[in-house]
């Protein structure tokens, strides 16, 4: 008994002077943390080789692919509307867009005239320089929604692109994409063509952009991103106004109907003079005519009654 405890504490006095020696405690600190250092070199690496694996493009929220569709987006918002021609520096914009607030001058400018009534042109339509068909591109990336013929029109062609914003190609032949498929900025999508409704442009086409159904004036976009039309606050355009086209060409047939008035009546003095001219001399003429018969009768009988006494 007497042996073991003096066993015992000949180990307790061993520890204890194990543990009075100084470089022990530093010992065990600088252990300890290559141990817990090698462990998070350990775990760290093996996430990495986790997420190295990691399928990303397999990953969807609500059923839609990450790398999907915001690529898409970002891409086609920072899209520069361009001029629907592969040519823009021999295009010439034949009609301009209809401002409700612009000019009297440039509103007269953007009158389409058609079956004898004036109407404002919701677009722009552009030809070329010696007058002969082009090839008309996107104007913006964007999926087709509508190709359909049109006799007035001349054939339309709407594309749909980010926010509810539409481009519409009019007056267009030789189309060579249809409804869905997905087309690039500057992919051909027709021929310029004529229409009915515009036959004095020739062979052009008309371009329009549209938000939310509203038209905008093309000119004011190109050279501009998707986003600035995106941001844009839109106001109502006011309908065609009719009554407002019938003014504006009755006051232009009132003005033409003056100015001939104006021409007659400055010939009508000349016509009444002229006229009073020819018929004077006559009628002077006939009169003296008269008088001299009128004189020339009672001379005749007094000679015959000068020889009547003569004879008696």
């Amino acid at each position: 008994m007497r042996e073991e405890e003096k066993n015992k504490s000949s180990q307790e006095s061993s520890i204890k002077r194990f543990f009075k020696k100084r470089w022990v405690f530093p010992a065990i600190y600088i252990s300890s943390a290559a141990i817990i250092l090698t462990g998070a070199l350990w775990y760290q690496s093996s996430s990495n080789s986790d997420s190295s694996n990691y399928d990303y493009k397999a990953s969807d929220i609500s059923g839609k692919k990450i790398n999907d569709m915001p690529a898409v987006e970002v891409n086609r918002a920072m899209e520069n509307f361009v001029m629907p021609v592969t040519n823009p520096d021999t295009a010439v914009i034949q009609k301009p867009f209809y401002e409700y607030d612009g000019k009297k001058d440039e509103q007269v400018a953007a009158l389409v005239e058609y079956n004898n009534s004036y109407q404002p042109n919701t677009g722009i339509d552009i030809t070329m320089k010696e007058g002969k068909t082009f090839e008309v591109v996107a104007a913006l990336s964007g999926t087709v929604t509508d190709v359909k013929e049109d006799s007035l029109l001349g054939n339309v062609i709407e594309i749909e692109h980010d926010k509810g914003i539409v481009t519409q190609y009019q007056s267009v032949k030789d189309i060579s994409v249809k409804v869905g498929d997905e087309v690039e900025q500057g992919q051909a999508l027709a021929m310029a063509g004529e229409s009915i409704y515009n036959e004095k442009a020739g062979v052009h086409v008309h371009f329009e952009i549209r938000k939310e159904n509203v038209p905008v004036n093309p000119s004011d976009y190109f050279n501009k991103p998707l986003s600035a039309l995106i941001d844009a606050k839109m106001t109502e355009e006011k309908p065609a106004d009719d009554s407002k086209m019938t003014d504006d060409k009755k006051a232009t047939d009132d003005s033409k109907t003056t100015d001939e008035k104006k021409a007659t009546d400055d010939s009508k003095p000349a016509d009444e003079k002229k006229s009073t001219d020819d018929s004077k001399p006559s009628d002077d003429k006939n009169t003296t005519d008269d008088k001299s018969k009128d004189n020339s009768t009672p001379k005749e009988d007094s000679t015959k009654s000068t020889d009547s006494s003569m004879n008696s």
